[in-house]
């Protein structure tokens, strides 16, 4: 008897959460997940979620990892790094601290990296907090500008942008694997992805 074809393998994008203590990362991935807001959230370990979504009329899976706790070890967020494909790094609009922090994070990915246009959003959360904001958007859309990555913000909250991020994420990353089968060597191209920046607009279903 031949044996059936295996269906093709769902396209799994692996998402990294990264930012300073408090600024909301576990509760925009609740959110995102469960569509609850969860205001005290007190993570002591990295918790790993994932769900099968529709991006552009194609079911994949998001696994997002929410980092929290460990990033004072050097070697335990070094490894959460390496595997993450692409990285939503966030601040609270209402903490400057968090968002100069940023800076930081952004170096220390592309250092285990190794490469300048690894999908990344830079993304200003608790902006329904807008009377306590501290960071302007021209700021923060000014860093973005400098990084050549997207700038959002989004609420945890009122779920204003939540889903936006992560797809927009994940349609870097479906881009970014699609522009690397696609070259013979298999070499990554650091030319095309800034070139091709925010050219194409995702979806969402």
């Amino acid at each position: 008897m031949a044996s059936k074809p295996k269906p093709p393998q769902m396209a799994l994008h692996k998402v990294i959460m990264v930012g300073s203590g408090g600024v909301g990362k576990s509760a925009l991935t609740l959110q995102f997940m469960y569509d609850e807001f969860v205001e005290d959230y007190e993570p002591t370990k990295a918790d790993s979620y994932r769900k099968k979504v529709v991006l552009d009329g194609e079911e994949v899976q998001i696994d997002i990892l929410d980092t929290a706790g460990q990033e004072d070890y050097a070697a335990i967020r070094d490894n959460y790094f390496r595997s993450g494909e692409g990285f939503l790094c966030v601040f609270s609009i209402t903490e400057q601290e968090s968002f100069a922090a940023t800076a930081d994070f952004r170096e220390q990915i592309l250092r285990v990296k190794n490469d300048e246009n690894i999908p990344f959003l830079l993304v200003g959360n608790k902006c329904d907090l807008f009377d306590k904001r501290q960071v302007t958007i021209e700021t923060a859309t000014a860093k973005a500008g400098e990084w050549n990555v997207p700038y959002v913000e989004t609420s945890a909250k009122t779920r204003q942008n939540v889903d936006k991020v992560f797809f927009d994420l994940m349609c870097e990353i479906r881009d970014r694997k699609k522009e690397e089968t696609a070259k013979p060597d298999g070499k990554k191209n650091k030319k095309t992805k800034k070139e091709g920046k925010r050219k194409k607009k995702c979806v969402i279903l």
